[in-house]
């Protein structure tokens, strides 16, 4: 059972644990493991978090006023791309856009011809990652093109694929213009005394 110095934190290491909690040996090599790290000015403000709800709020409602079935991805690509500057959350919408498009474009060609066979989707995902390079999309580009693959190809839908990843593509727009809007529109205090200041 480990000692009440064991339980606290080691103040020389930020959100650390005392090793001896996950190795019956202490030695000066493994004293804190580092769980993460964290910096004050990526901390969401109380501002950041009422911007964030309102925009993934209004990207649901627009995207349920114009029609689309499935209007929670429009939430989810504000909340992926929501950052705290304009110039962070368009560069990484651009990107998004970007996979976005390419994931669900090779999806619904998959899913017209092919269907939801593992094989074919396995090479699928292994071609988005060959695009990928090609169009430099980085990982994380990659990544969001292959998890809009995965959704328009691996859960079953009544409609044509081209009308699915359609709307998975708008959805996933509204989002992220909702995005971009929301901080161009609502910059945060700090970030505009900081501006200010230069």
């Amino acid at each position: 059972m480990p000692n009440d110095q064991a339980l606290k934190r080691d103040s020389t290491r930020p959100c650390s644990v005392n090793a001896s909690l996950l190795h019956p040996r202490d030695t000066e090599d493994d004293r804190g493991m580092k769980l993460w790290s964290w910096k004050k000015e990526n901390l969401p403000s109380t501002t950041h978090s009422i911007r964030t709800a309102a925009a993934a709020t209004v990207s649901v409602c627009v995207a349920r006023l114009i029609g689309m079935p499935e209007a929670y991805w429009a939430a989810i690509a504000t909340l992926v791309v929501m950052q705290s500057t304009l110039g962070a959350t368009l560069t990484l919408s651009i990107e998004r856009i970007v996979a976005t498009a390419l994931g669900a474009s090779l999806a619904a060609v998959e899913s017209t011809y092919f269907g939801s066979n593992l094989i074919v989707f396995a090479l699928a995902i292994f071609f988005l990652g060959i695009l990928s390079f090609v169009l430099r999309l980085e990982k994380t580009g990659y990544r969001y093109a292959s998890v809009t693959l995965t959704i328009i190809v691996l859960i079953p839908r009544t409609g044509p694929p081209w009308i699915i990843a359609g709307h998975r593509f708008l959805e996933v727009s509204i989002g992220i213009v909702i995005a971009l809007a929301a901080v161009a529109i609502w910059e945060e205090p700090h970030l505009a005394n900081r501006s200010n200041a230069d």
